[in-house]
Formats: C-alpha cells, sequence, structure tokens
C-alpha cells in the first residue's frame, strides 16, 4: 500500500519537467527560425539570379554586343553577389518574342537547401529584352 502512494507521489511531482520542456520548445523553435532564414536566403538567390539574367539580357540586346556578352554578364554579376560554382549553365539565343526579335538570357543555378550548399541545376531563370538595331 505504502509503494502504491510513493509512487503516485512520484508520478504527481513535476520538479525537472521545465528544463525538457524548454529543450523540446527550443528545439521546435529553432528549427522553425532556421527554415525562415533559408526560405529567405532561398528568395534571394532567385532575386539576384533574376535581376542578373536581366542585367544580361539588356546588355546582349545591345547594338553593338555580340549575343554571348549576355550570359558571361549575367554569369560574372551571379559570381560576384552570391559566389563562384553558383551557376550551372548560363545562355543566351534570340527569339521572337510578339513578332519582335528579343534576347532571351537563362540561367541555371544551384537551389540552396541549407545555405548556400544545395541542389545544383535546381533553378532556371530566364529573362528577356527587346532587340537593338542601327536602323
Amino acid at each position: 500500500m505504502c509503494r502504491d502512494s510513493e509512487a503516485a507521489a512520484l508520478a504527481a511531482d513535476e520538479r525537472g519537467s521545465a528544463p525538457v520542456e524548454f529543450v523540446l520548445v527550443s528545439a521546435l523553435l529553432t528549427v522553425l527560425t532556421l527554415g525562415v532564414l533559408q526560405l529567405g536566403v532561398a528568395v534571394y538567390v532567385r532575386g539576384v539570379a533574376l535581376d542578373a539574367a536581366v542585367d544580361g539580357a539588356f546588355h546582349a540586346a545591345l547594338a553593338d554586343v555580340p549575343d554571348a556578352d549576355g550570359a558571361a554578364r549575367a554569369r560574372d554579376i551571379l559570381t560576384r553577389t552570391v559566389g563562384a560554382g553558383f551557376v550551372q549553365r548560363s545562355d543566351t539565343r534570340v527569339v521572337v518574342a510578339g513578332g519582335r526579335p528579343t534576347v532571351e538570357v537563362r540561367l541555371t543555378v544551384t537551389l540552396p537547401v541549407a545555405g548556400l550548399v544545395g541542389i545544383p541545376g535546381g533553378w532556371e531563370v530566364r529573362a528577356h529584352a527587346p532587340l537593338e538595331t542601327f536602323e
């Protein structure tokens, strides 16, 4: 009988539960915070890649600039901003959009999953600019 009452008293005792609750809640909040930060990094990298592609497309669309310079410019911008080896592929081509010739710059970049480490070639961004001529 005495043992049952002692076991019931120990089961009702909440001493020491605060550190355990703190560890569990803080681990959950840490994972949540890191997830939000990683989402921010991914959105930033995609925005930089898109801006680099737009800048490269407008550069390649100039009348006195070879088309390949647009892809090189976009790759250079992304390399200086995010880091070397982040771009897997960059190319430029002339396409017809809306009945007018336009320059398209396409970048294939790493999708960041943990910091800047991620899936190579996980994202592709494209940008267009109207082709200029001397006419």
